[in-house]
Formats: C-alpha cells, structure tokens, sequence
C-alpha cells in the first residue's frame, strides 16, 4: 500500500514514516509549505527552510521519495483569514483546528490521493 506521510522535520512523523516503512508499506514523504515571512504572512521568523530540509534528510536516509507542495495560499484562505477576523474581534481560535481540517484532511489529503497514494499517516 502507498502512504503519504506528512513529515513535519520532526521526530514524530519521521518515526511513522519509517515505522510504515518496516511494515512493508511503500511510502512518500510529503513536506506541507504552509507558512513562510516571503509573503508578508510573518511577523517572525519561521523556520520552514530548516522543516523541509530536515524532512528531505529523513526521506533521504529512508530511501523514500521526497516531495514538497506548497499550500500557502490554501492556508492564508482557509485558516489565517478567519483566525485574524476572529482575533481583531476579541475571540481567540486555535488556528490548528481548521489547518487539521482544511489543509491537512482536506488539500493535504487530496494532494495524496493524486500522486497515487491509498492513505495518508502524520
């Protein structure tokens, strides 16, 4: 079965990859570009060049194939433009909740489905 695995850099999804991979699984490390300064969107910095290169040295090391998309568009429409309406209206929402559901379940999921993939793992 081919799995996406959405690696984040971090240690929790690098140990799903590898352990999906132990399984016998065939699997596609995918780096989500949800955020970065470029384009106006941060105050501060966001380390995104170091997330990818480091999730591009764990698929590397797995001998899996390595992909990149950028859904920073998606993200701004989806999450940061309701986050900022609710926060300029004295509400604070969890930004994640909605990244969970429209970019990580929804174009995240979508974008794997279209390079082949039969499920998706974080």
């Amino acid at each position: 079965m081919k799995i996406a695995v959405a690696l984040s850099g971090g240690v929790d999804s690098s140990v799903a990859a590898a352990v999906l991979q132990q399984q016998g699984h065939e699997v596609q490390g995918i780096f989500m570009k949800n955020w970065s300064p470029e384009d106006g969107q941060s105050l501060h910095d966001c380390p995104w060049l170091e997330d990818q290169a480091d999730a591009e040295a764990v698929c590397m090391q797995l001998k899996i194939p390595f992909r990149a998309i950028n859904f920073e568009r998606e993200y701004k429409e989806h999450v940061l433009k309701y986050f900022l309406q609710e926060y300029q209206l004295g509400r604070t929402p969890n930004p994640d909740i909605l990244c969970n559901k429209e970019i990580k379940f929804g174009v995240f999921l979508q974008a794997a489905k279209e390079l082949g993939c039969q499920k998706m793992a974080t």
